[in-house]
């Protein structure tokens, strides 16, 4: 019996809602393993090993996450790094392991040793190698040329390791703006210093601001000083620091502007709530009211920075501020009894009350009171508390003693600074050639001049003129001319120090060396030998009827430049047919021939091949030619 569509429709449906009602949901897995286990520790050492598999084989959805994941990072696209962008500087941690550390302490022995040149000369050497030295170990070089005035020698360091790649920190900057200020280049340290606000990925420390402010201070520059004050405080967001407002302090002093000092000292007491905890702007201010003539006023300032009951942090710093203040104003008494307490409080490494500016404070003081037996007797005790003078404090006790006349006690102590461990510079060689001239003494400030130039030093014309001067005034003209001979490469002499030599010879009837001078003079590309020049030694020689020799002399040596230009340019000429000849031997022949036309030689190997392949009955000439 056949069933309609709907019928059989409606049959279908009927068993399905039937199948539906009756079937029930199959137990879960973990039901039935709960199950096939005999115990709670089985299950637990079945879980485990589960655990141990899918350690070992990640389940297939984990894998091709992963998968994912990393297809999607390489196709993300790195960003292009700006090859001009500033390099940060390494950080501490890379100086502290390895050979890297083993170099920088081999550094810093040669360091310790005095030996600046290998450590410097070590340095550039590292940089090429297996183990680059840190910004931390130059560091380390710089600021030890520093210590020791060899700017140059910094400043070539300095530019090596920037085209280096190694990338500068703070620290760097910082000794750098200390060279500049200290050669009295100001206005190069603040363009290093816009370079560094512009262009350094890091800020500058309140320590830039300290060197920069007390240089521009000592450079004359206090307005500027002024403003970098303000940057530093209201753009940069420091704490007003006392000895920023020292220094400042300081330069007003030195500009006579006790009203300026007033004003800097009001300002640090709103900044810090009315209260000045340091004591090292207190000789400043003890100095303006001197100045101002107000000296019970001074005094009680005074009491308040240094007495019995004061509250103030006093550094050495402050000591020796307040101590100069003393010394400079009638109160060396004082300063006698404020000098032994900071002696008997100063107890290193906790408590450090004197330094090095301490002891140079009482030298002057000393010399200003024609003590200077004294003052050399304090000097000498530096040492036993730790503190070693550098050249500036021996130029100092020399200056005062050599304008004083006591040059033997002032030889005594330039003998001593080799011991110390401090090198004389040209200053030092100058003070006692000067005074050796002042003596009589000639012979020995020549020494001098001559041992400032063995030991590698460059004095200035003005130190050489004197010199010259000196012995043409003595009659040593041998002398006089052995000097110039010797300083004429090392020194950029202008002409009034080439007429002083020429008519010292010139008065001495000595025309065969003035001669031999001018010859020396022409044969020197550096020298310009000008015009004024050349009317001067005319006239010198014209006392002898010898001016002529001066102009033959003139076209002989064009013509030898002359000669020496032709030859050079055949000699050039020559070079470039031999290196033609050599490249044209290397190459084929038919890259300098016409390539339209075949050589004789070409065309009768040619012909004997097409006849041989004619006998033979090989195949054509043209694919053998192929």
């Amino acid at each position: 019996m056949a069933l309609s569509k709907p019928t059989l429709f409606g049959h279908l449906k009927t068993l399905v809602a039937h199948r539906h009602r009756y079937h029930h949901n199959p137990p879960s897995i973990i039901t039935i393993r709960l199950l096939s286990f005999s115990s709670s520790e089985e299950a637990a050492a079945e879980r485990r090993r589960r655990k141990r598999r899918l350690r070992i084989e990640p389940p297939l959805s984990s894998l091709h996450r992963s998968q994912q994941q990393q297809s999607q990072t390489q196709q993300i696209p790195k960003p292009i790094q700006n090859p001009n962008a500033p390099k940060l500087p390494e950080p501490i941690s890379e100086v502290l392991s390895g050979k890297r550390n083993d170099l920088h302490n081999r550094i810093l022995k040669l360091i310790r040793e005095n030996d600046l040149e290998e450590a410097a000369l070590f340095t550039r050497h590292s940089v090429y190698s297996n183990c680059k030295p840190t910004i931390y170990t130059v560091n380390a070089v710089l600021n030890a040329q520093l210590r020791q005035s060899k700017y140059s020698d910094l400043l070539s360091l300095h530019r090596f390791i920037i085209q280096a790649g190694v990338a500068p920190n703070i620290i760097t900057h910082n000794l750098i703006f200390q060279t500049y200020l200290d050669c009295r280049k100001p206005d190069t340290a603040l363009e290093h210093y816009k370079q560094l606000i512009n262009d350094a990925p890091f800020n500058p420390s309140p320590t830039t601001y300290r060197i920069l402010i007390k240089g521009l201070v000592d450079n004359g520059r206090i307005e500027k000083a002024l403003e970098l004050k303000e940057e530093m405080v209201e753009i940069k967001g420091f704490t007003p620091d006392p000895l920023v407002y020292h220094y400042l302090m300081v330069g007003c002093v030195r500009n006579s502007d006790s009203d300026g000092v007033f004003k800097l000292f009001e300002e640090l007491k709103e900044k810090t709530g009315g209260v000045v905890e340091d004591g090292v702007v207190y000789g400043a201010l003890i100095k303006a009211y001197f100045m101002k003539g107000m000296e019970e006023e001074a005094m009680e300032y005074y009491e308040e920075a240094v007495g019995e009951n004061s509250k103030l942090k006093m550094s050495a710093v402050a000591y020796n501020s307040v101590l100069d203040a003393l010394c400079k104003n009638g109160k060396f008494d004082e300063a006698l009894k404020l000098f032994d307490r900071m002696i008997q409080e100063h107890n290193p490494p906790r408590n450090l009350a004197v330094n090095l500016g301490s002891f140079n404070v009482m030298v002057d003081g000393y010399c200003a009171q024609g003590r200077f037996e004294e003052a050399v007797e304090v000097f000498r005790k530096m040492g036993d508390y730790r503190c070693n003078p550098d050249v500036l404090s021996f130029n100092n006790l020399i200056d005062q003693l050599c304008k004083n006349g006591m040059l033997v006690k002032a030889e005594e102590l330039y003998g001593e600074m080799d011991g110390k461990g401090v090198k004389a510079d040209e200053y030092t060689y100058g003070l006692l050639m000067d005074t050796c001239f002042e003596n009589d003494r000639v012979d020995d400030g020549a020494a001098y001049f001559k041992k400032m130039v063995d030991s590698g030093l460059r004095p200035n014309l003005a130190v050489y003129n004197r010199l010259v001067d000196k012995l043409v005034k003595v009659g040593k003209i041998d002398e006089a001319k052995s000097f110039y001979y010797l300083m004429v490469k090392k020194l950029k002499m202008d002409n009034a120090s080439y007429k002083f030599m020429m008519a010292a010879l010139a008065d001495a009837r000595d025309m065969d060396e003035l001669l031999k001078m001018v010859d020396g003079m022409l044969d020197d590309e550096a020298i310009e030998f000008d015009s004024e020049l050349q009317e001067f030694a005319k006239e010198l020689l014209g006392r002898d009827g010898r001016e002529e020799e001066l102009t033959e002399l003139m076209e002989r040596k064009e013509r030898e430049k002359a000669e020496a230009k032709a030859k050079e340019a055949e000699a050039a000429e020559a070079a470039k047919r031999s290196a033609k000849a050599a490249v044209a031997s290397l190459l084929p022949s038919k890259l300098f021939g016409n390539k339209g036309k075949e050589s004789e030689t070409d065309s009768v190997e040619k012909k004997e091949t097409v006849e041989e392949a004619n006998i033979v009955g090989s195949t054509p000439p043209e694919a053998n030619l192929k």
